[in-house]
């Protein structure tokens, strides 16, 4: 599919939102991350501006001094599973599929490649939502 804006062959329109949804659901929960490690931060650790600089797998030791030390791994756990999940749709690589539609590949660690699909999508923006829940229970929301 072509549109107005590039001459480079695109995914579907519904892929594509997919796709974007899926960074943006990430991305909102990194930011609340953030945001709940500050809330926990008794004792003035970190700062809003360092800790948006910091990719999302250093949050790992920020989150475990402050929200895993006030509840659970739940949290912890569930974010350090998406951050792969997020790894592999970032650093994909376009193909076309048997179908002969536009989508992303990737390869898991392994190296066996596989696509990135709808379902896979989908998924991962069913498991933000389940960390963003957890977030806002642990904030008291």
């Amino acid at each position: 599919m072509y549109e107005d804006y590039t001459r480079q062959a695109l995914p579907s329109k519904e892929y594509s939102e997919l796709l974007g949804n899926a960074l943006v659901v990430f991305n909102s929960n990194n930011a609340f991350i953030i945001e709940n490690i500050l809330n926990s931060d008794d004792n003035n650790l970190y700062t809003w501006h360092e800790l948006i600089d910091y990719t999302s797998g250093e949050l790992t030791s920020p989150i475990k001094r402050t929200i895993t030390k006030n509840s659970n791994t739940n949290i912890t756990n569930l974010f350090s599973d998406l951050i792969q999940k997020r790894n592999r749709i970032v650093h994909s690589f376009q193909i076309t599929n048997p179908d002969g539609e536009q989508i992303l590949a990737t390869k898991d660690r392994d190296h066996k490649q596989f696509h990135v699909t709808k379902n896979y999508l989908l998924e991962f923006i069913k498991k933000n939502e389940e960390l963003s829940i957890l977030l806002h229970d642990y904030r008291g929301y």
